[in-house]
């Protein structure tokens, strides 16, 4: 088993990356982390839940946000776990730390939990109370505690989840539990939570905000703050990005002012995710996705037909693109927004 050290910078989310369950507690979590569970701001599917209540039972503790395609691709698999091994005394706490602004608002988590059949316990993090009460820096994270509440184990990033289920239920075991099952789970997952082709992803996470933005070739580069008309003057190079249209450029995102723009984005992956939401409200905007200047046809993604056209309807991730596994290749990715109004995020690939 392999054990991790602190990453370089807070915050980091595995794009395509599993590390394996490491048996020993992240260095810096306190050593009876469950006490944080008191900073969650709000909860879902149960009362709150306190670590004395926890005491005497095996607990996995898994960190997510609703916009993260990892995350979205774990989820089954905890799901899974969840009502398995419930009443063998497991209890699964999906704590949601949000990375954008737009993820702290309670009506769209509670939405996101609506929307992917989440039925265990959610704890709302949105003042990290519970994700600094771990020493966390990861999304996804599962943490695995004992019924002493300590740390017995932990799993940074999507993946390797026979693993993870054979430590389940040898732990549960350990705690007295009788007739544990020692079959596995294999969730059949679609649309964005299917799992990812890793072994043909070569485009990596990419923010359209300027405080994390790269690869980013629209004339005249990123106009903080401000309206501005941008042009694309060149075709991308693999994993360049550009705007075009008046947009204002923010530290977390893009908003488009006028009708008619859109973003273009050379890639190479089986999917690809655009996070995406209207300015106000759940006001709709209607777009048009291009493949390479054509309708996507058969490569269109869960949120568009195969003409290319979708609406955001929401702030949450949307998939628009889905080769077949035996046809990824590189391609110039284009969306057009019919309407003013909508707000970009990042890029997510898989």
């Amino acid at each position: 088993m392999l054990a991790f050290s602190s990453a370089g910078r807070s915050f980091l989310r595995y794009s395509g990356l599993s590390l394996a369950v490491a048996l020993c507690a992240a260095p810096v979590a306190r050593a009876t982390p469950l006490a944080s569970l008191s900073g969650a701001t709000s909860w879902l599917n149960t009362q709150p839940l306190s670590a004395d209540a926890l005491k005497g039972k095996v607990v996995l503790v898994d960190f997510w946000t609703y916009s993260c395609i990892n995350c979205l691709r774990e989820l089954p698999y905890v799901e899974a776990w969840a009502d398995k091994y419930k009443p063998y005394g497991l209890v699964i706490i999906g704590v949601h730390a949000p990375e954008f602004a737009f993820e702290k608002n309670l009506d769209n988590i509670r939405k996101a939990v609506t929307r992917f059949h989440i039925g265990f316990p959610v704890a709302v993090d949105n003042d990290r109370a519970i994700w600094n009460g771990f020493g966390n820096e990861y999304w996804p994270a599962a943490y695995f505690i004992g019924g002493n509440g300590k740390i017995q184990a932990h799993h940074f990033g999507e993946g390797d989840y026979d693993n993870s289920e054979r430590l389940i239920q040898t732990m549960l075991r350990e705690n007295g539990a009788k007739d544990v099952p020692s079959d596995l789970v294999h969730p059949k997952a679609v649309a964005e939570q299917a799992e990812a082709d890793q072994s043909d992803i070569g485009s990596p996470e990419t923010y359209i905000g300027y405080e994390r933005a790269s690869n980013f070739i629209s004339t005249g580069g990123a106009i903080q703050d401000a309206p501005n008309d941008y042009v694309i003057e060149r075709a991308p190079a693999l994993n360049q990005w550009g705007l075009s249209g008046n947009w204002s450029v923010g530290p977390e995102s893009a908003r488009l002012n006028k009708a008619g723009g859109a973003i273009v984005f050379r890639f190479h992956a089986r999917d690809l995710h655009l996070v995406l939401g209207p300015v106000k409200g759940d006001a709709p905007v209607k777009f048009r996705v291009t493949i390479d200047g054509m309708a996507p046809g058969a490569m269109h993604g869960s949120d568009c037909d195969e003409n290319g056209n979708g609406t955001v309807i929401g702030q949450r991730l949307y998939q628009l693109v889905r080769q077949n596994d035996d046809a990824v290749g590189e391609h110039e990715f284009r969306i057009e927004f019919l309407s003013p109004g909508v707000e970009a995020f990042s890029f997510t690939f898989g």
